[in-house]
């Protein structure tokens, strides 16, 4: 099995839960996207083969694994998390998703007109700590850059852009199907 030269990058960038994405800002990123992109078959086997499963999304690429229950359990509370954070996110600008481009600036100042996203940043304190709002809003936004959902592209203006990863969270969320049986639970 041939792998490429970069196996070991794309391995090191996809192990720490990170997304490797074709719309990156950096050009070593949209260069691994590429070589995942043209070897994903002998990619996919080779990592199978040492328990890591290569998934592709819509412009990009991700690990997953095989979870025990408590794993999975694990995961759910951080699926409400994430959850939240996109809400907040979809709050400040229902257009914000891959190729959208803000700072925490900009958000701030939607934040002291707009009581909605504030309710919103304020029930976020539990997953991102206390703290004044510029604080907490550039913990989300770390949060989302650790992850490789958005990328900082200007350091002078300190502009971040999503990255085409943002999709992950959006179809997690839109792939949460409510039978009528619960919706009938949930409004009584």
């Amino acid at each position: 099995m041939k792998v490429p030269a970069q196996t070991a990058e794309i391995f090191e960038t996809l192990s720490k839960g990170q997304f490797i994405c074709s719309n990156s800002v950096h050009d070593e990123n949209r260069k691994l996207y590429n070589i995942v992109d043209d070897n994903f078959e002998e990619l996919y086997d080779y990592f199978e083969a040492i328990g890591f499963v290569l998934d592709k999304g819509d412009e990009y690429f991700y690990f997953t694994r095989k979870e025990t229950k408590a794993d999975l359990e694990r995961k759910l509370e951080q699926a409400y998390k994430w959850i939240d954070i996109l809400d907040f996110f979809k709050t400040y600008n229902n257009s914000f998703g891959p190729g959208y481009r803000f700072s925490a600036d900009e958000i701030l100042v939607q934040l002291k007109i707009d009581a909605n996203l504030k309710d919103k940043l304020e029930q976020l304190k539990k997953p991102i700590g206390e703290g004044s709002h510029r604080e907490r809003v550039q913990r989300l936004i770390d949060e989302l850059a650790k992850f490789g959902m958005v990328e900082l592209e200007n350091e002078i203006s300190q502009q971040y852009k999503v990255l085409s990863a943002f999709k992950y969270i959006e179809q997690l969320i839109v792939s949460i199907h409510i039978t009528e049986e619960v919706q009938h639970e949930i409004s009584q």
